[in-house]
């Protein structure tokens, strides 16, 4: 606190001032405010992404893929080629089975096909070992 010194020309108690200084006050708060500023971290407007390192690998290949195709009236056709006898296609699919990196075979039987013809081929199919197995339409592979 301040006291107002005044003249001394009377016998009256000088007056108490009774306003408070806030300069000393403004003058802290500037420092803190400064202070405050000066310790933020710096915010980068950036995204830190930990991404896999590089690879000299080739990119993975494409599976071969054979289309068993069956028809109406129970002819099996092969990649598009008709197939004369049952004898052929286990031919075929016995080849398809002693390739080292075994090709995928995909089934697409005509919505006409009786279930007989479906079911032989596919019995044939695993009988002789084929592992990747697929019914056209259908994402999951039979074993």
């Amino acid at each position: 606190m301040g006291m107002n010194v005044g003249s001394s020309g009377g016998g009256e108690d000088p007056e108490t001032m009774l306003d408070v200084n806030t300069t000393p006050l403004i003058d802290v708060m500037l420092v803190l405010l400064v202070m405050l500023i000066i310790t933020i971290p710096i915010q980068l407007h950036s995204v830190n992404l930990d991404m896999p390192p590089p690879s000299n690998r080739p990119p993975p290949q494409d599976p071969v893929v054979h289309e068993v195709a069956i028809d109406f009236d129970g002819t099996v056709f092969w990649d598009g080629a008709a197939v004369p006898n049952h004898a052929a296609l286990e031919a075929k699919l016995s080849e398809v089975v002693a390739e080292p990196d075994q090709p995928e075979v995909h089934i697409k039987p005509n919505k006409l096909a009786e279930y007989g013809y479906v079911a032989n081929v596919m019995a044939s199919a695993q009988r002789l070992g084929v592992k990747k197995m697929a019914m056209v339409g259908n994402e999951q592979f039979l074993n």
